[in-house]
């Protein structure tokens, strides 16, 4: 098995989620980029982006990505939903001992999410509700280059948390 499984996909799709399961299920050390920022910088995600801005933001989060790579090992680690598409990123976990997994949603799955917890969401804050459709697809048009570059896609619609973990257990071996 190997011995880095990383977890990307936009925003809502349950990373998070299925990185704690998926640790669980194959003893490994669950990782979150974003709490790993957090606990580092002494401010949420929200906070960093209101305080320091987006680039400021997207530099410590390329050093902190380059930093767990480097240092840490036998994990499943949770990506923000941005991380590929920045600073080459997507290039640092197309190394021979990770293995990247896609989560794949549907536009109207993230949609439906992403309604429900718009104030937790730097990016979403500010969209309204009657233009999240639009944003997401557009945004996800813009990542998919990134995205696509893992190891394994996976579609997440209409799966519960456990099946979805059982399906990545089976392929990951």
């Amino acid at each position: 098995m190997i011995d880095k499984l990383i977890l990307v996909g936009y925003m809502g799709v349950g990373k998070s989620t299925i990185a704690q399961l998926l640790a669980q299920k194959t003893a490994k050390t669950y990782l979150d980029l974003d709490k790993i920022i957090s606990e580092r910088e002494g401010k949420s995600i929200t906070e960093l982006f209101a305080s320091k801005g987006e680039i400021y933001f997207r530099k410590v989060e390329n050093q902190v990505l380059q930093q767990v790579l480097e240092t840490q090992s036998n994990f499943v680690l949770s990506l923000g939903g941005g991380t590929p598409c920045y600073a080459q990123n997507h290039l640092l976990y197309t190394r021979a001992d990770c293995q990247s997994i896609y989560l794949k949603a549907s536009i109207s799955t993230l949609v439906a999410r992403a309604a429900m917890e718009r104030e937790q969401r730097p990016l979403l804050k500010s969209i309204p509700e009657k233009d999240l459709e639009e944003f997401i697809a557009k945004q996800l048009f813009e990542r998919s280059f990134y995205y696509n570059q893992a190891s394994f896609t996976v579609v997440v619609d209409q799966k519960s948390p456990d099946e979805l973990t059982n399906e990545l257990v089976k392929l990951v071996g």
